[in-house]
C-alpha cells in the first residue's frame, strides 16, 4: 500500500497542477476548504487504510459520509495511486475493484463501474496519466492504457491501448499515438460526435442518390425524345 501521507501530498499538489482556478494568492486555502473533489479523496485515503486493515463497517461509513458531503462515492476497496484529481466532482462513482494509476484526472459525473453481479475483479483498471471527461462511463473489468483520453459522455466497454483517445457510445478510438483516425480536432472540449458524423454521411449519400436519379431521368428523357424524332 502506498504511503497515505505521500499520496495526500501528491493529490494536493495535483489540484494546482491541473486546475488554473487554484493558482491564486489564496489557492492553498481554497483547495483545503472548498475543493469537494480533494475532500472526497482525503476521506477515501483514510477509509482505504482502515479497509486494508480489515476493520469492518467504519470504512464504508466514511465512504458514505464523504458521499453525503461531496457528492463523490469512492468505495474504500478501490486502489488509487498518488496524484489523483477530481475536478468539481459531483456525481462521481468509483467501484470496489477499480484500480487507478498515477496522475489520473476525472471530471464530474464519471462512473468507473461494473456491468453485472459477477464477483471478483469487476471494475476497470486505469493506467497512468489518464483523463476521463465529463459524464463518461467506464464499465466492467477492462484495462485503460497509459495516457488515454476518454471524451465526455462516452461509454467505454472495451479495453483501450496506450496513447489513444476514445469517444462515443460505445466508445471508439479516434486518435492513436497522437495521429488522428478522424479529421476532427480532438481538443478536450471539441471531441467528435460519431452520431453527427453518421448523419452527415447519410445526407451525403442521399445527395449522391438524388444526383444519380436525376442523371438517369435525364438520360431516359433524352432517349424518349430521340425515339420520337425517329
Amino acid at each position: 500500500m502506498t504511503n497515505p501521507f505521500y499520496a495526500i501530498y501528491r493529490d494536493f499538489k495535483a489540484c494546482f497542477e491541473r486546475d488554473p482556478a487554484a493558482r491564486t494568492p489564496l489557492g492553498v486555502l481554497e483547495v483545503i476548504l472548498l475543493y469537494s473533489g480533494f475532500h472526497a479523496v482525503l476521506f477515501y485515503r483514510l477509509a482505504h487504510v482502515l479497509y486494508v486493515l480489515r476493520i469492518p463497517f467504519i470504512p464504508r461509513f466514511i465512504s458514505q459520509f464523504a458521499r453525503f458531503l461531496t457528492g463523490v462515492e469512492i468505495h474504500p476497496g478501490a486502489r488509487i495511486a498518488p496524484g489523483f484529481f477530481i475536478d468539481h466532482g459531483m456525481g462521481v462513482v468509483i467501484g470496489e475493484t477499480t484500480e487507478i494509476g498515477e496522475n489520473v484526472t476525472i471530471y464530474q459525473g464519471v462512473t468507473l463501474g461494473g456491468t453485472g453481479k459477477e464477483r471478483g475483479k469487476r471494475h476497470p483498471t486505469l493506467g497512468n496519466h489518464v483523463v476521463v471527461g465529463v459524464g463518461a462511463k467506464v464499465l466492467g473489468n477492462i484495462k485503460i492504457g497509459n495516457h488515454v483520453k476518454i471524451g465526455g459522455g462516452s461509454v467505454v466497454i472495451h479495453p483501450v491501448p496506450d496513447d489513444c483517445t476514445v469517444v462515443g457510445v460505445p466508445a471508439e478510438i479516434v486518435r492513436i499515438d497522437g495521429k488522428r483516425v478522424t479529421e476532427v480536432d480532438l481538443e478536450h472540449g471539441d471531441l467528435p460526435d460519431p452520431v453527427k458524423e453518421l448523419k452527415n454521411r447519410v445526407r451525403t449519400l442521399q445527395k449522391e442518390l438524388e444526383q444519380l436519379e436525376a442523371y438517369h431521368k435525364g438520360q431516359n428523357f433524352k432517349r424518349s425524345a430521340d425515339d420520337e424524332k425517329k
